[in-house]
């Protein structure tokens, strides 16, 4: 079996920051004594999320939006396939999986800035800005959720380890039927 390299370090290492950041700041946020640890690991996943769309830019060929946003019409022609078992393998990033990367990185954007403006005068103390904040932090968790729910039904269907796939960024050469 040959392997090709698809995801670069760059998008590994703020993978695995994000997942790391984003858990750390999800169980500490209620914890009084951990305050310091939630902020920090809040500022850390909006500096990751800030450079990984810089990367989306200029970065790597798999890395970059335009290689992985897909439209409307992609996304349900995808989905459909899904449904009746027939969806392609994509070396990157298939439709879905574009739709969640746009979707969690908008998502920790939101989270991150809620959580700032809490800190800041004008939203001190604010109940409606932490429920804000709650609701991106338990948004982001079901996101997370069908994220890793998908890398699973992929990962069966497609007879593939996308979990070690993004550890060491190398996944099986594609095939003829596969989309690069």
């Amino acid at each position: 079996m040959t392997t090709v390299k698809v995801w670069d370090p760059f998008v590994r290492l703020f993978h695995w920051g994000l997942v790391a950041s984003f858990t750390i700041a999800f169980l500490s946020g209620e914890e009084r004594d951990l305050r310091m640890l939630h902020y920090w690991a809040g500022y850390a996943a909006a500096a990751l999320v800030t450079l990984r769309i810089l990367w989306g830019v200029v970065g790597t060929h798999y890395a970059r939006f335009s290689q992985f946003v897909p439209g409307p019409s992609t996304v349900l022609h995808y989905l459909k396939s899904v449904v009746t078992g027939r969806e392609a393998r994509y070396l990157g990033h298939n439709p879905a999986g574009g739709v969640m990367i746009v979707l969690l990185l908008l998502a920790i954007l939101g989270v991150s800035l809620t959580g700032h403006l809490m800190t800041t005068d004008a939203f001190w103390g604010s109940t409606t800005m932490e429920e804000i904040h709650e609701v991106f932090a338990n948004g982001i968790l079901a996101l997370v959720v069908l994220h890793v729910s998908g890398v699973i039904v992929e990962s069966l269907r497609h007879r593939e380890n996308l979990v070690r796939a993004m550890i060491t960024g190398e996944k099986e050469v594609p095939g003829p039927a596969d989309v690069r």
